[in-house]
């Protein structure tokens, strides 16, 4: 079984300035998940033979255009298929993806998808559905993601994917965040299986009960940083209060690879704010060059 890491640091599918006030540099936030892609790289460093980067576009973050309902569409189209053209030629049986944002996990689980005919489970695990659409109120890409997965979404993107997921195969874990009336309808009307953080906790055995009537016997997961409690830890845009504590995400990935055979692993989201501003401040010393 082949395994390799694939560093997704995409950034240009979230619009994030907004909720990132205290750094003044819109530009170094917009960018923050690929600087934060590249110290999930560094902090958990794999195999160099097993390791591929996505060439990610790091111009343009001050002249940002939305195309079609999708900000900065054809630069993330470009970088969805530079990441297929990896797999191509790799061919991975298991891929550990370090995004990124949420968007980083559309290529490698729609590949996995197809590798395995269908025969996999979508494990969702963040505070938000993304299942947002183009010409929604809000456009950025990394809110689409799981659309996307589904087939559905943005056709110069999505035409390439290599397979879709039906929505009897995905399961949002740890969602508190629904964000409009039209998305919370949206997903009842597409019928995605859902528990939120209390569900978890009242219920340990629910993910479990979940994948066996699921009907596939290989899983990816998504892990989405906001997931997490922001009372224990800030590491993403995001910060829902109430959510799931660190133990508590790794115990559910852990459960979920004991119980199918996990061939996907992302991690998402990283927004490492300290970083930034850290980074911001030693570039204004002098013989910084």
């Amino acid at each position: 079984m082949k395994t390799i890491r694939l560093v997704y640091p995409q950034w240009q599918g979230g619009e994030i300035t907004r909720w990132i006030p205290e750094i003044e540099d819109k530009g170094e936030v917009a960018r923050g998940y690929y600087l934060g892609a590249m110290l999930l790289d560094f902090l958990v460093p794999g195999d160099p033979e097993s390791t591929f980067r996505v060439p990610v576009s790091l111009s343009g973050a001050d002249s940002r255009t939305v195309q079609d309902g999708v900000l900065d569409r054809d630069i993330i189209a470009a970088q969805t298929e530079a990441a297929l053209g990896i797999l191509r030629v790799q061919q991975p049986d298991r891929i550990v993806t370090l995004g990124g944002e949420c968007s980083a996990s559309v290529v490698p689980f729609t590949y996995l998808n197809k590798r395995y005919d269908g025969d996999v489970a979508m494990i969702w695990i963040d505070a938000h559905p993304d299942i947002t659409l183009p010409g929604d109120v809000y456009a950025g890409y990394h809110a689409m993601a799981v659309t996307a997965c589904m087939g559905i979404g943005d056709r110069k993107i999505i035409q390439h994917l290599p397979s879709s997921f039906s929505p009897s195969r995905i399961l949002f874990a740890g969602i508190r965040d629904w964000e409009r009336d039209e998305i919370r309808k949206r997903h009842d009307e597409y019928g995605i299986g859902y528990f939120s953080p209390d569900d978890i906790r009242n219920d340990p055995g629910c993910i479990g009960s979940w994948l066996d009537s699921c009907g596939a016997s290989k899983a990816v997961v998504h892990f989405d940083m906001d997931v997490l409690d922001p009372d224990e830890i800030v590491a993403a845009v995001g910060t829902v209060p109430e959510g799931l504590l660190i133990d508590e995400a790794v115990d559910l990935i852990n459960a979920v690879a004991s119980r199918k055979d996990l061939v996907g692993l992302t991690v998402a989201e990283p927004m490492p704010r300290t970083a930034i501003r850290l980074r911001s401040m030693l570039r204004r010393l002098p013989l910084m060059v």
